[in-house]
């Protein structure tokens, strides 16, 4: 296979109902300059794709977890930019168009990366949420530190397209995380490189019941501690930020049944900044009071 200009890394594990899908809207980007690399994580039984010309398939038979396992697709890619698409996700066909213009339209100075925005969706297809990245992060920021535009979410790290040389000299992603791979890769990320957002949705993020990595109890709560302590400085210049990065981990970690590590963090969060956590505790109280009595008296 000739270098194409962009590789599409698609790690998997034990989802072959979900894994096609995929490949497929990978496979139907509007551009076919392109690479379709499949690392299959040591799934049960291997994954069995369609033969293509753009797409590859990597079978490992151990585990090498989700950072490892986007290792292994970044050290196979040929393309110069890269992007990962998680197996029970699915990209819009112009993902690949559209991001890649953007990168050769920008004018600061490279390396430039970007993102956009994606929305979530459940099995029947209907959009449950909408999130839009911020319009830029100039190299030497620190993504999700920053202090955030209204209306503007960090939760579209998934949708990144960045250069594969860029990633290899950042040493790639983390192996140590098994959970917040894309938190953490984008704090070394932006340090080195600008972040441009497009106000455009070319992902989908599939809700399901299926197993997630980023709903494991265990998983998330390690590695939210872990991400921290790597990164301890950072966050501890940040403040504010770091309180809400505090508060919604506790927030999740509550919706998810953990209450005790939620009560723990919500305590934690407002040690940190207390004017700003306070109000948002209290509007939640407030919210749900209304919600069960609007349930109560049929409003």
């Amino acid at each position: 296979m000739s270098k194409p200009l962009l590789s599409i890394i698609i790690p998997t594990h034990n989802r072959p109902h979900l894994v096609t899908y995929a490949v497929k809207s990978a496979l139907d980007q509007t551009m076919d300059d392109l690479e379709v690399i499949v690392v299959d994580d040591a799934s049960i039984e291997p994954i069995d794709l369609p033969s293509h010309p753009r797409l590859r398939t990597i079978r490992l038979l151990e585990s090498h977890g989700g950072a490892g396992t986007r290792n292994v697709g970044l050290e196979a890619a040929l393309g110069r930019w890269v992007t990962f698409l998680d197996d029970d996700d699915r990209l819009l066909p112009q993902m690949a168009a559209v991001s890649l213009e953007a990168l050769s339209q920008t004018t600061l100075p490279a390396p430039v990366a970007v993102i956009s925005g994606l929305e979530k969706v459940n099995s029947q297809g209907q959009v449950l949420d909408t999130r839009i990245p911020p319009p830029e992060r100039l190299r030497g920021a620190h993504f999700s530190l920053e202090e955030l535009e209204p209306g503007k979410s960090y939760s579209t790290k998934q949708t990144l397209v960045v250069e594969r040389e860029v990633l290899n000299k950042i040493g790639g992603w983390d192996n140590s995380f098994r959970s917040r791979v894309h938190s953490e890769l984008f704090l070394r990320l932006n340090l080195v490189c600008s972040i441009i957002g497009l106000p455009i949705v070319t992902y989908q993020l599939y809700s399901h019941d299926g197993e997630r990595v980023s709903r494991n109890p265990i998983l998330r709560q390690e590695s939210f501690l872990h991400l921290v302590r790597k990164h301890e400085s950072l966050f501890k210049a940040h403040p504010k930020m770091f309180a809400q990065f505090v508060y919604d981990h506790a927030s999740i970690s509550y919706e998810i049944g953990q209450k005790r590590a939620a009560f723990f963090n919500l305590c934690w969060a407002m040690q940190i900044d207390p004017l700003r956590i306070f109000p948002r505790i209290t509007s939640r109280f407030y919210r749900s009071g209304l919600k069960k009595l609007s349930g109560a008296y049929k409003i």
